[in-house]
């Protein structure tokens, strides 16, 4: 064989006499052909193409270890990989530094860039946040994927009360899961609405009853619909606590500090009620009930379980803190100087309404904010065109900062979409595989231990040339979600 590889490829020096500095190859990658000499590849001797320079005088299982096919009459080596992502990479042999074109997939780029033995640090600092922002939706692919399988999976050697556990929190906490949970979830907007319109009706003085001393009170079936919807959140927040996977977690998680505090108020002023008044004097424990009522509108914020535009909402305000931050110091900065101007021009008038410029503040902001109540206003010409200036630059400061807000919504609502297709469409493409029998068992995809067991039973999963550690640490799954088309 030796010997047939050598008169097939007759010029191929295994002596070593070329200098590598002088040395001149050609790189073939899709087609594309590139001329490199040594003195540029041996700046980085550990990439894949210094490699070809040093590799000629190793032999052909030296050659054919680093490439596809070899032409030792053009020296001239075959790769079977992406031109265009080829061209990006060999930019750090004349700049030092690498950048990624638009249009090529980031993740298929970092494997191009691990084949060729290019270091991730030679990435440019713009490419490399392409790429974790690329990383991190893979990954959250593969934790909603990671959820579903955790829904499916049933493990015979838990005990009865894990399995009824997980039962219970994916009735609550998952309405797709099923018909009866969906029901339910259904049935808990209700009773949030219910809840709150009674609150507020209950306000209506027609509505209300009058006891022996003569203070008004809701009307007993309005009470008693509040105690029907205070029951119903009570039992939902007892049985998720006790089948929450992480009871601390869940003590502190933002909304179910909500539920606590929609829940905790009724409970309080009932003890107030009927034990407060050998404590303390009447009049104290009514006010001390009137107040907690007022904590009842907490529970509006419960809408925000069962909606996803509130949800997206919440997380566009949360990433715009700092547009946020500009909009306030813009209004805050207008305000303390149209108001100085504002008390400067007026308060040499009489019966002026600027009495100072801390009482000056009410009226620029509700002029900068365009609301204009007119309780305060200016009489002078100076102070009507100090007014004008600062109604037009209020607009202006509100405005700017919108547009980006604005788009940070529009991007987290769209982005939460896709994630939401792919994890469905990588689960409809492991059911597929799974249906058409494929012979790829997974060794690699079994896990350690029983679920690893279960999904290699119920579904097998479909292998991509991609690869990101995303669903276990141990084992290294490969799914179409690492695919990143």
């Amino acid at each position: 064989i030796r010997m047939a590889e050598d008169s097939r490829f007759p010029d191929v020096d295994c002596d070593g006499s070329d200098k590598n500095e002088e040395a001149e190859i050609v790189v073939n990658v899709g087609g594309v052909r590139q001329v490199f000499y040594g003195d540029n590849l041996n700046q980085y001797p550990e990439t894949r193409l210094a490699e070809l320079i040093n590799c000629l005088s190793g032999g052909y299982d030296s050659i054919f270890s680093l490439c596809d096919d070899y032409d030792p009459g053009k020296r001239e080596f075959y790769f079977d990989r992406d031109p265009d992502a080829f061209k990006c990479i060999i930019e750090v042999y004349y700049f030092g530094e690498v950048h990624m074109k638009k249009g090529i997939c980031p993740i298929c780029f970092k494997n191009e860039m691990e084949f060729w033995k290019v270091d991730l640090d030679f990435l440019d600092d713009c490419c490399k946040t392409h790429l974790s922002e690329k990383k991190e939706e893979l990954e959250e692919i593969a934790r909603r994927v990671q959820l579903i399988l955790d829904d499916l999976g049933v493990d015979a050697s838990e005990s009865r009360w894990k399995r009824c556990q997980k039962c219970i929190w994916k009735f609550l906490e998952k309405p797709e899961s099923s018909y009866p949970a969906r029901v339910v979830a259904v049935l808990s907007f209700l009773f949030i609405l219910i809840s709150s319109v009674v609150m507020c009706v209950g306000t209506i003085p027609d509505l209300q009853v009058v006891d022996a001393e003569g203070n008004r009170l809701e009307h007993p079936t309005l009470d008693s619909i509040e105690t029907a919807c205070i029951g119903w959140f009570t039992v939902e927040y007892v049985l998720r606590l006790i089948s929450s996977p992480n009871k601390l977690h869940f003590a502190l998680s933002f909304m179910n500090i909500v539920d606590v505090l929609a829940i905790l108020p009724f409970y309080v002023s009932l003890t107030l009620t009927h034990l407060g008044a050998k404590l303390m004097e009447l009049s104290n424990v009514q006010q001390a009930v009137q107040a907690l009522r007022i904590m009842r509108i907490a529970r509006i914020f419960k809408l925000a379980r069962h909606s996803s535009g509130l949800q997206t909402l919440t997380y566009a305000l949360k990433n715009s803190f700092k547009e946020l931050g500009l909009l306030l110091m813009y209004l805050a900065v207008g305000i303390f100087v149209f108001s100085a101007l504002g008390y400067t021009m007026e308060h040499g008038q009489p019966d002026t309404l600027f009495k100072s410029i801390p009482q000056s503040f009410w009226w620029a902001i509700i002029t900068m904010t365009t609301v204009g109540y007119g309780d305060i206003y200016p009489k002078t010409t100076l102070g009507k065109l100090n007014a004008a200036i600062s109604f037009l630059c209020g607009v202006i400061a509100i405005a700017l900062p919108i547009h980006p807000i604005i788009n940070n919504f529009v991007r987290y609502y769209n982005k939460q979409r896709v994630l939401e297709t792919a994890a469905k469409h990588e689960l409809e493409l492991m059911e597929l595989n799974s249906a058409t029998g494929s012979k790829s068992e997974p060794e690699e995809l079994v896990g350690e231990g029983k679920e690893g067991h279960f999904y290699s039973s119920r579904l097998k999963v479909s292998h991509s040339d991609t690869f990101i550690h995303l669903l276990s640490e141990e084992k290294h799954h490969r799914t179409r979600l690492q695919s990143c088309k």
